[in-house]
C-alpha cells in the first residue's frame, strides 16, 4: 500500500487525482496541471513534496564523512544556513542520488534525498558512516512544502513563525533559516524563486490551509515535471542514474575536483573521462513541427543515430514540446528526433529553456 503524507486527506478533500509515486500516495494535479503550472510562473503554487526524505547527520565527523561521500564539497558551505547542491556517486562514478546538503546549527548537517531512492541512500550512507563516528536519524516526523513562484516568500512570510518570518526578505539563494524545529530554505525546483520549508508533520496541515487561504495555487506532480523541465532541471532515474556519470549528465559543474588532494568515492572514475573527446553530453531539445518529445526517443544527424532523449514533454509558457537528451557525439548540423516511425527537427537549446518567468531560448 502506497504511504500517505501528513496532508492526505488535504489533497483528496480538494479534488486532487492522486496516483502511486516512488511508494507514496500522491496528487498528480488538481483539476488543471497546465493552469497549476502558469500559477508558478506568474505568482505561486505549492507543492506538499513530504515523500522526500530529510535526513539530520551528527558526529565529529561529518565534514571528513560527506567530503568523502559526494562529488561536491561541503567545505564550500562556509556558514550556517548554506546549502550545497550535489551528486552522490559509486566507485564507478555513476549517480546514486541528487540531493541538497544544508550547514545547521551546532555544527549538524542535513540532506534531503530523493523518495525513489531513500531506502539506497540510507543503506549506502550507514554502511560508511561509522568508520568516521556519525549518526543518522531520518526524519519521518517532518513534513516538506514547496511554495514557488515570484510572490512565494512575500505570501509566506506571514505564516511563518516570527523567527523565520524575519529571516525571509534577505534570504539569499540556497541558504536557509530555522526556527526551533522549522527550517526556511531559498531552494527549489522549478526555476522560480521560492521556498522550501521543514517542518513538523503535525503543522503541516494548517499551514497548507494558510498559503492556500492566501491564494497560493496547490500543485501536483504534473506540474512539478513541466516546471523542472522547462528549467533544464534533471531528474533522477530519466537523466541520470547509477549507470551514468555527472559528466555525461550535464552535471560536471557540481562536481569539486580541488582541492586534488580530496578523495571522494567515484574520484577516480571520473579523472580518467575528464577532457575525453568522445564522453556523451546533455542539450536541449526544442521540436520545430507538431507532436510530443519523450523520453528513448532517438536522435538523428542525418541517417546516423547520434543519442536518445532523457526527459521531455510539453512546456506550457513555450506552447511546444521541449526534452533533455544525451547524445554521443556533436552534430554538424539540424538534428531530428523520430516520433512513431517519422522524423521531426528539433533545435539544440542551452538549458534552461525558462528561468524566472523568462523565456531563454529561441522557439
Amino acid at each position: 500500500m502506497d504511504r500517505r503524507t501528513f496532508l492526505y486527506e488535504r489533497h483528496v478533500s480538494a479534488g486532487a487525482r492522486m496516483v502511486p509515486f516512488a511508494g507514496w500516495s500522491m496528487p498528480l494535479h488538481y483539476g488543471s496541471q497546465i493552469e497549476e503550472h502558469h500559477a508558478v510562473r506568474r505568482r505561486a503554487g505549492v507543492f506538499d513534496v513530504s515523500h522526500m526524505q530529510i535526513v539530520d547527520l551528527d558526529g565529529t565527523g561529518t565534514v571528513a564523512f560527506l567530503r568523502h561521500l559526494l562529488a561536491n564539497d561541503v567545505a564550500k558551505l562556509r556558514a550556517e544556513g548554506r546549502a550545497l547542491y550535489t551528486c552522490m556517486l559509486n566507485e564507478r562514478g555513476g549517480v546514486i542520488d541528487d540531493l541538497i546538503v544544508y550547514r545547521m546549527p551546532d555544527g549538524r548537517y542535513r540532506l534531503v534525498v530523493n523518495a525513489a531512492t531513500a531506502e539506497k541512500d540510507l543503506g549506502w550512507m550507514a554502511d560508511r558512516a561509522t568508520p568516521f563516528g556519525v549518526s543518522l536519524a531520518p526524519r519521518r516526523d517532518l513534513a516538506m512544502l514547496a511554495v514557488q513562484g515570484p510572490g512565494a516568500r512575500e505570501l509566506a512570510a506571514h505564516l511563518l513563525p516570527a523567527g523565520l518570518a524575519a529571516s525571509l526578505p534577505g534570504l539569499a539563494a540556497f541558504s536557509a533559516a530555522t526556527a526551533a524545529d522549522w527550517l526556511a530554505a531559498r531552494t527549489g525546483y522549478t526555476g522560480e524563486d521560492g521556498i522550501e520549508l521543514m517542518l513538523p508533520g503535525e503543522a503541516a496541515p494548517a499551514l497548507w490551509d494558510a498559503l492556500l487561504g492566501a491564494g497560493v495555487q496547490p500543485c501536483g506532480l504534473g506540474a512539478r515535471d513541466t516546471l523542472r523541465l522547462e528549467a533544464g532541471l534533471p531528474l533522477y532515474g530519466q537523466d541520470m542514474d547509477e549507470s551514468v556519470t555527472p559528466l555525461e549528465s550535464g552535471l560536471g559543474w557540481t562536481v569539486a575536483f580541488d582541492p586534488a588532494d580530496r578523495d571522494f568515492v567515484g574520484r577516480s572514475a571520473l579523472e580518467a573521462q575528464r577532457g575525453r573527446p568522445d564522453l556523451p553530453r546533455a542539450v536541449g531539445l526544442v521540436l520545430q513541427d507538431r507532436g510530443v518529445l519523450r523520453a528513448h526517443q532517438k536522435v538523428f544527424a542525418g541517417e546516423l543515430e547520434i543519442g536518445e532523449i532523457t526527459s521531455g514533454g510539453y512546456a506550457p509558457t513555450l506552447d511546444r514540446s521541449i526534452a533533455l537528451a544525451r547524445l554521443r557525439r556533436e552534430p554538424s548540423g539540424d538534428c531530428e528526433v523520430e516520433i512513431r516511425g517519422r522524423r521531426l527537427a528539433v533545435a539544440l537549446a542551452k538549458p534552461p529553456f525558462v528561468r524566472q518567468g523568462r523565456v531563454l531560448v529561441s522557439v
